[in-house]
């Protein structure tokens, strides 16, 4: 049997960046990606607060103290930037 547990939270982050134009992920920050010990390509969950929209993409890394938290590809429909 497998379980799924939680390894991280980054609560009440904000979208920075929306990008239709690239294939479906999360790219996120290097510094916060090291601080919540995660991984480019990892699986991760997220829950719009703003609009309840619920997915699940990847992590691609956004550029070292930048503050990017974006929402790419199909995904991008589910949020807008300030969500």
């Amino acid at each position: 049997m497998q379980r799924i547990m939680l390894k991280a939270k980054i609560h009440k982050a904000k979208i920075t960046e929306i990008n239709l134009d690239y294939e479906d992920s999360l790219s996120l920050d290097e510094t916060l990606m090291e601080a919540a010990n995660m991984f480019p390509y990892e699986q991760v969950h997220v829950y719009n607060i703003s609009n309840g929209q619920r997915f699940i993409t990847y992590l691609i890394k956004g550029e070292k103290n930048s503050g990017i938290i974006g929402i790419n590809g199909a995904a991008a429909h589910k949020a807008k930037i300030g969500d």
